[in-house]
C-alpha cells in the first residue's frame, strides 16, 4: 500500500478524443449541468413543499443526491482531463472516485430496493402502511443504504489496495476496481471471489424486486385504483431498476470478460452507469408522478403579485 501511494496512473481512453476535446468538453459540461439541475429541481421541490414529506419522496430524494455525487464523481474529473494535455491521476485520487463511484452503485440498489419495499406496503398493505413506514424506519432504511454501501466499498478497495501493481496505464477515462486489479503481478484470487460474490448478491437483490412486482401486480389488478396507482408509482421506479441494472451488469461483463476492440464505444458504454441513471431517474419521476409534476410546474408559473 506504501509503495502504491506514490503512483500517478495514465487515463489512456481520452487518447483518440485530443481533435474534438473542445465539443467533448461543451457536451459534457451540458450534460453535468443538465444532470445536476433535474437532481436539485426534484429534491427542493420535495423539500420546500410540506405536503410532499411522505416516504416515497424521501426516497426519491435519496436517490437523486447518490445520482449527482455518482455523477461529479465521472464528469468532473472527464471535465479536467478534456482541459489538460496529460490525462494522469494520483492513486489516492483514483481511490477517492473508485470510493465515491461505487458507493453510489451499491446505494442506488439499495435504494431501489427499499423504494419496492415501500411500495409494496402501500399498495398490499394500506391500513398498515404508516404503522409500518414511520418516519423513525425511514431513517433507519436510509442510514443502512448508506453504511452498507459504504462498508462493501470499502471492502473492495482494502482488497484492491494489497495488491502490487506493474502496470501503471488504465484503458479507460476513469478510474474502475476491476481495471486496477487486472494491472497487477499479484495473486488476485479474493479480488475475484468478492466481485463475484457481490454479482450474485446484487442480481438475487434485483430478482427479489421483480418478484415483489408480481404480487405487486396481482394486488394492483383488484381495483382500478390500485391500478392508477401502481401506473403511478411503480412504473417510474421499475424502469428506473431495468435501466440501471443493464447498463451496470453490461459495463462489469465487459469489463471483465470482453476484448479490447472497440476502445472509444467501450468507454462509452462503460461510463452508461453513471450518465444515463441520475438523468433519467428525476425526469422518469418528475413527469409521471402528477404530485411531483403540479408542484414544479406551480413553481415555475408562480408570480408574485404587485
Amino acid at each position: 500500500m506504501n509503495e502504491n501511494v506514490r503512483i500517478v496512473f495514465v487515463l489512456d481512453g481520452l487518447n483518440d478524443s485530443l481533435t474534438n476535446r473542445q465539443i467533448y468538453f461543451a457536451l459534457t459540461l451540458t450534460s453535468y449541468l443538465f444532470t445536476v439541475f433535474v437532481n436539485l429541481t426534484l429534491i427542493l421541490t420535495v423539500c420546500l413543499d410540506q405536503t410532499l414529506h411522505q416516504p416515497m419522496y424521501v426516497f426519491m430524494c435519496n436517490l437523486s443526491f447518490t445520482g449527482i455525487c455518482g455523477a461529479s464523481s465521472f464528469y468532473l474529473k472527464l471535465l479536467s482531463d478534456l482541459l489538460a494535455d496529460a490525462h494522469v491521476i494520483t492513486y489516492t485520487g483514483c481511490l477517492t472516485q473508485m470510493f465515491i463511484s461505487y458507493t453510489y452503485i451499491f446505494c442506488q440498489l439499495s435504494s431501489l430496493t427499499v423504494m419496492a419495499y415501500d411500495r409494496y406496503l402501500a399498495i398490499c398493505q394500506p391500513l398498515r402502511y404508516w404503522a409500518l413506514m414511520t418516519s423513525q424506519k425511514v431513517a433507519l432504511l436510509l442510514l443502512l443504504t448508506w453504511c452498507l454501501s459504504s462498508v462493501e466499498t470499502a471492502v473492495g478497495l482494502a482488497l484492491m489496495a494489497r495488491l502490487r501493481l506493474c502496470s501503471h496505464h488504465i484503458p479507460r477515462i476513469f478510474c474502475t476496481n476491476w481495471e486496477v486489479v487486472k494491472l497487477s503481478c499479484s495473486d488476485t484470487s479474493a479480488n475475484n471471489l468478492y466481485g463475484i460474490t457481490l454479482m450474485f448478491l446484487h442480481s438475487m437483490q434485483v430478482i427479489v424486486i421483480l418478484v415483489s412486482y408480481v404480487q405487486l401486480v396481482r394486488s394492483a389488478a383488484r381495483s382500478q385504483e390500485d391500478q392508477k396507482k401502481f401506473a403511478q408509482t411503480c412504473l417510474p421506479h421499475l424502469v428506473s431498476l431495468l435501466v440501471f441494472f443493464a447498463s451496470l451488469l453490461f459495463d462489469t461483463l465487459y469489463s471483465r470478460y470482453g476484448g479490447s476492440s472497440m476502445p472509444a464505444l467501450q468507454n462509452a458504454l462503460a461510463a452508461e452507469f453513471l450518465v444515463v441513471p441520475p438523468i433519467v431517474n428525476p425526469i422518469i419521476y418528475g413527469m409521471n408522478l402528477k404530485q411531483i409534476r403540479s408542484r414544479i410546474s406551480l413553481r415555475i408559473n408562480f408570480r408574485p403579485q404587485s
